[in-house]
């Protein structure tokens, strides 16, 4: 029988994570791809879930990683208890049901080896679930194609680390009982989804990556489905297929 993730709406999802994951380079806040989660969740819900974006453009996992000294500071492990686990909005704690963590990118840019990741990624998870008891989707590495972009810092990745990374996150998330997004496969190697600058994302690859996490959001979490299957129950027939047969004499 297919495991139920999540049986109820979410409240509070928090994404922390790199530029992309901040928008960039979508060309305004509503196209990237956590703005687009959040709408078609709410698009699902009885009550809308407040959506809390923590993104930091050239941002690193943790101090260990190797790309810190020349990333964009504060690291997740350094900002998780600020922006996660303490977080509060007009004065009221604002603890989320959803975290979404989409921090992988830079560091393989930056050549942390993927078992040091790794590593810190399960301990970023263990530093969560001591607080709080959130679903936790963790989301693999994007699509890019220039990879000698800012040499020599961060050229230190290829196509076949990326896929290193990719799988080693995908066994690390399924040990931790977390959700893990394939961004790989949905990108499908189209050099097209990549923003001009070679790495960060566009429009359609914001779409991309929304429609990913939401497909396994809704394929995992029953809470997603609790609204309309309860309109279901009351809503009126409304298709019109009888006037086209009709023109038919069906």
């Amino acid at each position: 029988m297919k495991r139920d993730w999540w049986s109820r709406e979410f409240k509070v999802m928090i994404a922390v994570g790199d530029s992309i994951a901040a928008g960039g380079w979508a060309s305004c806040r509503e196209h990237g791809w956590t703005y687009q989660l959040a709408r078609m969740v709410n698009e699902c819900q009885r009550i809308p879930m407040q959506l809390v974006n923590m993104g930091v453009g050239a941002n690193v996992l943790s101090t260990r990683s190797r790309g810190y000294a020349y990333s964009g500071k504060p690291a997740v492990s350094e900002r998780l208890e600020r922006h996660v686990l303490s977080y509060t909005a007009n004065g009221a704690p604002l603890l989320p049901d959803l975290l979404i963590i989409a921090c992988c990118l830079n560091d393989a840019r930056g050549g942390t080896p993927v078992d040091v990741f790794c590593s810190e990624l399960e301990e970023v998870v263990r530093r969560v679930r001591q607080k709080v008891q959130p679903l936790i989707v963790i989301v693999g590495p994007y699509h890019m194609k220039d990879f000698a972009l800012g040499a020599p810092d961060w050229s230190n990745t290829s196509p076949e680390g990326l896929r290193t990374y990719n799988e080693a996150m995908s066994r690390l998330a399924d040990g931790l009982e977390c959700l893990f997004v394939d961004l790989l496969a949905a990108y499908g190697e189209a050099d097209w989804l990549v923003h001009q600058d070679g790495v960060h994302g566009n429009d359609l690859s914001h779409r991309i990556v929304a429609n990913k996490i939401f497909e396994t959001l809704a394929s995992n979490c029953s809470g997603l489905a609790a609204h309309t299957r309860e309109l279901e129950k009351t809503t009126p027939p409304w298709r019109d297929e009888a006037k086209l047969q009709a023109e038919f004499g069906c």
